[in-house]
């Protein structure tokens, strides 16, 4: 994973072109939405996001373009069972904790060194090209009887 905190809208259309990727409105609205508010949104949370902003846009286009945003490592695709992709633009090293109650998802700062002693801990000859912690439960707003 890359230690940029997420890929500014000035370096965006740059590291679409070494991609290899055009720089099209719909990326650039669709990317804009997920910096403007950080709050983990599904791809249908991002369309009706952009709908207003672009209304032809289709949701087929919205979920394309966040796959390659995945997959050029400009956002993050965070999954918690078997509830719909949420997709992070903080690429730094760091922990999600999804408030089960209120639905949202939220980023945890992770301690210096935390994930080299997480890996240290796989066996023998073993390496972790990613971790991913995430964290469960519900907020003190939230509390369950």
């Amino acid at each position: 994973m890359t230690s940029r905190s997420t890929v500014s809208p000035q370096t965006f259309t740059r590291d679409l072109s070494d991609s290899g990727i055009r720089n099209t409105p719909q990326r650039e609205v669709i990317y804009d939405s997920l910096l403007q508010k950080r709050d983990h949104p599904t791809a249908d949370e991002v369309y009706a996001r952009v709908k207003s902003k672009m209304p032809t846009i289709s949701l087929a286009t919205v979920y394309n373009c966040l796959e390659t945003f995945v997959q050029r490592d400009m956002v993050r695709a965070v999954n918690f069972e078997r509830g719909p992709t949420r997709y992070c633009p903080n690429l730094r090293p760091h922990a999600h904790f999804h408030d089960e109650a209120a639905g949202s998802t939220h980023d945890i700062d992770l301690p210096e060194g935390l994930l080299d002693k997480v890996k240290s801990i796989l066996p023998a000859g073993y390496d972790a090209s990613s971790v991913e912690i995430s964290f469960r439960g519900h907020s003190p707003k939230h509390e369950v009887s």
